[in-house]
């Protein structure tokens, strides 16, 4: 069983994919990890997050030690992920690396949940299930500056709230696989729901597909 979740950042897409594939014992993949390890090693060797050329070369050249760099959540490293995202042949880069973990899962897994933008459009279209996962921008900008606190003690929410605007509409503007939903996905507003409240509502949009 495949099973794609797509949305914008702190939608609440990453803990519902995480959870889904404990759930089912299925292996999970955070494609958003794979552009932000590709936005961070440019930064890394000093390069602009803008350089196309330099964003492929990256993307090319990765492996799966690259996603384990540190860094890779930092808000820098969020913005540096949606700019080199839109370059067509970092898109093209990566997209077999998804391809392959969906068809064939490492570790003997008989599925796999994968998590990002564009996975129910491009990355695995013809995937069983298709979730995408809303929420209000300012719900989704209070839960990021909660997340950030934590993590580093501050934040600042007018600026978190506008650089994810910033971040939506790049994303869903972008010429090559704008963030939009599936024709077929079944969409799920996150906004005023818990994250089990999340999962039990996408258990049963999954149960609901062989009625």
């Amino acid at each position: 069983m495949i099973i794609a979740i797509d949305g914008p950042a702190a939608a609440g897409k990453g803990t519902l994919a995480r959870r889904l594939a404990e759930h089912f014992n299925l292996a999970y993949l955070d494609t958003g990890l794979i552009y932000r390890a590709v936005g961070r090693k440019v930064l890394d060797d000093g390069a602009d997050a803008n350089d196309a050329v330099a964003a492929e070369v990256v993307a090319r050249a990765l492996v799966p030690a690259d996603l384990e760099r540190d860094g890779l959540r930092t808000d820098e490293t969020a913005q540096a992920a949606s700019k080199v995202s839109a370059v067509p042949g970092v898109r093209a880069a990566l997209l077999d690396f998804q391809r392959d973990f969906a068809q064939a899962p490492p570790a003997g897994f008989q599925g796999a949940v994968l998590d990002g933008r564009d996975i129910g459009t491009v990355v695995c279209p013809d995937a069983d299930v298709k979730i995408f996962i809303s929420a209000d921008v300012e719900v989704r900008a209070k839960r990021r500056v909660k997340e950030l606190q934590d993590r580093v003690g501050e934040a600042i929410y007018a600026r978190v709230l506008e650089d994810m605007m910033e971040r939506d509409a790049r994303d869903s503007d972008r010429a090559v696989s704008p963030l939009e939903p599936a024709a077929d996905a079944h969409t799920l507003d996150t906004s005023n729901l818990d994250a089990d409240q999340v999962l039990a509502t996408a258990l049963e949009i999954i149960g609901s597909r062989d009625e």
